[in-house]
């Protein structure tokens, strides 16, 4: 009888991406000991975003601190239905667990937690389940909450232009890359941008890289 590629006993697929080599492998090291497939890693978020399509993990462990593509960017060009990213930080600042979430993230832990509570996380992850290291849950929670008890303002209409430079960043164009495009200056793509999040009520790149892939404009 063939194996079917969803079997619930074929390793789970991770890619484990982080800047910090001995860290990087470490995990990595630990995870395949713990009968995961780990079929990559990666430096940077350029670097993931190439293995990722290369290799399609069905898990992504991933530092928010990575040179290049910040994480919430990251996790905003990578996420898909068939991809999820558990986050694996530092940081546990109430900002940063809420940019990954926001961004596209299931679930997040922080770097203290031990090798059994991230060895079941991926586990729960890979399964669609929502991760977090404890109280961190609850912030999440919290912050939907608010946001959903609040007025549903209409959306907010965009100019033409803004429009069109949302699209570009949406496709992961630089400023300067944009100006070029347009022919403009990058500081004008910069005041578009900034026009767009403070329209649209997003804090930061990767939520508009967000919005625009759910709006449908890329």
């Amino acid at each position: 009888m063939s194996r079917d590629e969803h079997e619930p006993d074929e390793p789970v697929r991770v890619l484990v991406v982080d800047d910090h080599p001995m860290w990087r492998d470490g995990v990595a090291r630990d995870l395949t000991e713990a009968g995961f497939a780990v079929v990559g890693t990666a430096g940077d978020g350029a670097q993931a975003l190439r293995v990722a399509a290369a290799t399609r993990p069905q898990v992504v462990l991933l530092d928010l601190n990575l040179p290049g593509l910040s994480g919430a960017e990251l996790i905003a060009r990578m996420r898909g239905p068939s991809l999820r990213i558990l986050v694996l930080s530092a940081s546990g600042e109430r900002q940063d667990v809420l940019d990954a979430v926001t961004a596209g993230a299931t679930g997040y832990l922080v770097k203290s937690a031990r090798l059994e509570e991230l060895v079941a996380a991926v586990r729960a992850t890979a399964a669609g389940e929502a991760v977090f290291t404890p109280g961190l849950a609850g912030l999440v929670l919290g912050e939907y909450r608010r946001l959903a008890a609040g007025p549903a303002p209409d959306t907010p209409r965009l100019t033409a232009r803004e429009t069109e430079v949302l699209r570009l960043v949406a496709k992961g164009l630089t400023y300067p890359q944009i100006a070029e495009r347009l022919v403009l200056s990058p500081r004008t793509v910069q005041n578009h941008v900034r026009n767009t999040l403070t329209k649209l009520q997003l804090r930061n790149k990767a939520q508009l890289v967000r919005y625009a892939l759910e709006k449908g404009i890329d």
